[in-house]
């Protein structure tokens, strides 16, 4: 029997869901949704928090602020409720009714800014408004999850050592890229493990995090229209790209198979399932991270209206090909890159 008396004292560290019946390959996805902020993001959240504490950065009059698309601000807001802080999370029009709604209902303060071309789109103009926040009053106090190094130190502590202890013979590591704070936590981690981890990026087509050009994102949690100032490639294998609309349909099919992951899950799980299709990984052990379930996304991933309007009918269905197909049809991937620098990119157009 677990007894906590903290929203944040809980977090379910050893669920996976082996999606063979589900992609037609041996992939062990690892749930990061089940604790009271409902995603991965808790323990970035927590680690940020405790870390300006100890610094003597946050005290009771402080105002916490942070630029989030989602799951960040709900996470801050469930740790500013139980801590006794005031916390505004400045997001954009992408951010799911449902987040925005729960971060009300913890108490917090939520601005939604336009989207400003003059600052660089949705996220250039979140920042230009917590800057002048901060500027205008001492007792604002920016986390910085795009900067900060607790960001990616929490998974280092927390999610990769879970994972090693899950799967001591682990071969492939599939991480979605935002932020990538939990991409360079568990890079850095199994970069100094026992034996050789090929760790893969997976980021949104339309995101310039690795280079590639920008374009239209409406699906909020990876991707950013900068450069991550977090991100160190040295440290990364292989960087795959993919469409939303393939992301919509690896959610859906996934929700077919009565597991409904948000748009995150379904971006990584697309991913990977394309790259296990193109390679011959008998024997070989893969692990992917879901960073949310699906709940806030039922009124964007999961609602065929915003799908068609955005996609078209095709994001709906059918359902992904199958193995064999993605395997004579998908670009081959390059091999690991020597010493783990410059990592290959590809674009993946059908998963």
């Amino acid at each position: 029997m677990s007894v906590i008396s903290v929203p944040y004292a809980f977090n379910e560290e050893d669920l996976y869901v082996d999606l063979r019946s589900v992609i037609g390959h041996s992939l062990f996805l690892k749930c990061e949704g089940f604790n009271f902020a409902g995603s991965i993001k808790l323990k970035a959240a927590r680690e940020m928090v405790e870390s300006a504490e100890r610094d003597g950065e946050l005290t009771r009059d402080s105002v916490l602020i942070e630029s989030s698309s989602g799951n960040l601000g709900v996470a801050l807001s469930m740790i500013a409720a139980s801590k006794g802080y005031r916390f505004l999370c400045v997001t954009d029009s992408r951010c799911n009714l449902a987040t925005r709604l729960m971060m009300e209902a913890l108490g917090s303060q939520v601005h939604i800014v336009a989207d400003d071309k003059m600052h660089g789109g949705f996220l250039g103009a979140r920042l230009a408004y917590v800057r002048r926040l901060c500027a205008s009053d001492h007792r604002y106090v920016w986390l910085s999850q795009y900067t900060n190094p607790s960001n990616w130190k929490a998974h280092y502590r927390s999610t990769a050592p879970a994972i090693a202890r899950s799967f001591p013979q682990l071969d492939l590591l599939f991480v979605g890229a935002g932020t990538t704070g939990t991409l360079m936590g568990c890079a850095r981690y199994f970069r100094q493990w026992h034996r050789e981890v090929r760790v893969i990026a997976v980021d949104s087509v339309g995101s310039v995090s690795f280079g590639g050009p920008p374009g239209r994102r409406m699906i909020p949690g990876l991707g950013m229209n900068i450069r991550p100032p977090l991100l160190d490639e040295s440290y990364v294998d292989e960087v795959i790209c993919v469409e939303e609309a393939d992301t919509i349909r690896a959610c859906r099919r996934m929700a077919g198979q009565g597991f409904l992951f948000g748009g995150s899950t379904g971006t990584v799980v697309s991913g990977a399932a394309g790259w296990l299709a193109r390679h011959d990984t008998r024997g070989l052990t893969a692990v992917a991270i879901a960073p949310d379930l699906g709940e806030r996304y039922l009124d964007t991933v999961y609602q065929t209206n915003w799908v068609q309007d955005l996609y078209g009918e095709d994001a709906l269905g059918p359902d992904p090909p199958s193995g064999a197909d993605l395997a004579a049809a998908g670009p081959a991937s390059a091999a690991r890159s020597p010493g783990g620098r410059s990592p290959r990119r590809h674009r993946q157009h059908e998963v």
